[in-house]
């Protein structure tokens, strides 16, 4: 299934790889990779992921505290934002 992501989660994942890229040179890229491969997990399982709220689920990664909030559309899977998992939790509901 295709994934794609809203441009606000798109400006939440450079936001957090320019971040991670402050904190450890290199490190950005390892995080983009790490929602890559999250993105492919979701894409490959869209139903695997427990539910956040409503219909929206939630995708975590695995080397950083960050989550993909999504929606499973009917051709695609829609990233809805790319959230920290302990930082303002209910932000992206207005979305």
């Amino acid at each position: 299934m295709k994934v794609i992501f809203s441009e606000l989660a798109k400006l939440e994942l450079d936001d957090a790889c320019s971040f991670y890229d402050l904190q450890v040179p290199g490190l950005g890229s390892k995080f983009k990779d790490e929602v890559g491969k999250a993105a492919r997990r979701i894409a490959e399982f869209p139903t695997a992921w427990s539910i956040e709220r409503g219909e929206i689920r939630k995708g975590l990664l695995h080397m950083f505290p960050y989550k993909l909030l999504y929606s499973i559309e009917k051709n695609h899977v829609f990233i809805i934002a790319v959230a920290h998992q302990h930082r303002r939790p209910t932000y992206w509901q207005r979305r």
